[in-house]
């Protein structure tokens, strides 16, 4: 029974440091940031700016690649 206590404690105090660590992977920040702390709405913006001018670049890419494929096989004809 005394050896019972310091183990469930060692758990329960492993659990809580892993839900933390999990939840700061699980928003892409460093581990050991703090888990609670809200996103701005500046950061937020620019992240989501970010991450729309990158899809945005990719499928402007793709298009022209398609329109290129397209204006080769126009000229072979």
């Amino acid at each position: 029974m005394k050896q019972l206590k310091p183990v469930l404690a060692g758990l329960v105090i492993g659990l809580l440091i892993g839900m933390a660590l999990g939840v700061n992977i699980g928003r892409e920040k460093p581990l050991l940031s703090n888990p609670f702390e809200k996103e701005t709405i500046a950061d937020r913006v620019k992240r989501l700016g970010s991450e729309t001018l990158e899809k945005g670049g990719k499928a402007l890419e793709q298009g022209g690649k398609a329109l290129e494929k397209t204006g080769q096989s126009l000229q072979g004809k």
